[in-house]
């Protein structure tokens, strides 16, 4: 991931990935669109190739969407009992909303602690 004798940022990988920032200085842009991860890092040369976060981020924010809005839903639907129509022009929006806002700092977050703890793939013993 870095060359040998590099050193590891003790910047928070949280701070970072509010601001969608390097892992390794903090200033550097960390993505490339919305979410596509740049190449490398415009202020240190931090390599971002081996930096991957899978499909990670989309089962963290389906989970943490769906709890808040299907409460939210359950809820309105056990106090109001409102029409079917009502609970798609609240919450589709609201789910779109949650989890297109989630979806950047959550692959920000796994990308920066895979930094943090220099995650490699896996290898067999052999």
């Amino acid at each position: 991931m870095n060359a040998p004798g590099t050193t590891y940022s003790s910047i928070s990988p949280f701070l970072t990935a509010i601001k969608g920032t390097c892992p390794r200085c903090g200033k550097g842009k960390l993505f490339h669109g919305f979410l596509e991860l740049a190449p490398s890092c415009s202020q240190c040369g931090l390599d971002y190739t081996p930096l991957n976060a899978g499909d990670g981020p989309a089962v963290f924010v389906s989970l943490i969407g769906g709890f808040i809005v299907l409460g939210l839903a359950l809820w309105m639907e056990l106090t109001y009992e409102p029409p079917f129509w009502v609970h798609i022009l609240l919450f589709f929006p609201l789910t779109i909303l949650i989890c297109g806002g989630l979806l950047r700092p959550l692959k920000a977050l796994l990308v920066a602690m895979q930094y943090k703890h220099k995650a490699e793939p896996g290898r067999i013993a052999g």
